[in-house]
């Protein structure tokens, strides 16, 4: 049997310690002895990027799609996006935990290959929340898409602060980030009835759709919104 060994742990400014934690070839980070994300199940984060990506199809422009993801996790909505954009895409990827793109580089490179070298990326180490109100207040470009996987969705766990970025005032900021017919793509370990009511309380069209974790149609449900705006 492979053993679990810890390699590093992580302070969340404002919030709980992460641990790294490598089985054999995976790896999985984790809240205490709550496994937030593993290498073995990222099916639904990788189909935040090309669900997405489906919906913006009618969308494109000449200069592809400017895109905002939240936050780097373990990379699977990165690469996916990567994957099927074109050459003249940008995507901007915030996180706030440092340690995690430094366990991409180092312990994790193997899972993460070349796709933080990508010209097509800016990497911010930031809350979400930054750009997002910068691309609302006209200090940057607008965005295309923005997709958020942060903490464990609407109903968080890992920093309280994070609950401000699912709030009435975030969301409307949000739809003000977007360009118009651009969608906002929500990623969440549960389904929770209640934050589609917010979403369409503040302005948007919701589509709710559930993904298994494993692409065998195997694995926890987890729930994804796409969300435009109704105005």
């Amino acid at each position: 049997m492979l053993e679990r060994k810890l390699i590093d742990t992580a302070q969340v400014p404002g919030g709980a310690e992460l641990q790294l934690i490598s089985h054999g070839r995976d790896h999985i980070i984790t809240l205490e002895r709550t496994e937030l994300m593993s290498t073995r199940m990222q099916f639904s984060e990788e189909q935040l990027a090309e669900l997405t990506i489906d919906r913006l199809a009618a969308h494109a422009t000449d200069h592809g799609p400017n895109m905002l993801i939240g936050g780097y996790g373990m990379g699977f909505t990165l690469r996916a996006a990567l994957a099927r954009l074109g050459a003249g895409a940008k995507v901007v990827v915030a996180e706030l935990v440092p340690e995690i793109i430094a366990w991409a580089k180092g312990p994790m490179a193997h899972h993460t290959g070349d796709c933080l070298a990508d010209p097509r990326l800016s990497l911010e180490i930031t809350d979400v929340a930054d750009p997002i109100g910068e691309a609302a207040d006209g200090m940057r470009a607008q965005f295309d898409a923005i997709l958020l996987d942060v903490d464990n969705g609407p109903d968080g766990l890992v920093r309280a602060e994070n609950d401000k970025l699912y709030a009435p005032r975030m969301l409307r900021r949000m739809r003000e980030a977007i360009t118009p017919g651009g969608i906002l793509s929500i990623w969440s370990a549960a389904k929770d009835p209640l934050f589609t009511n917010r979403l369409e309380k503040n302005g948007f069209e919701v589509e709710v759709r559930e993904v298994r974790a494993r692409p065998n149609n195997k694995g926890p449900r987890h729930t994804i919104w796409f969300a435009r705006s109704s105005s």
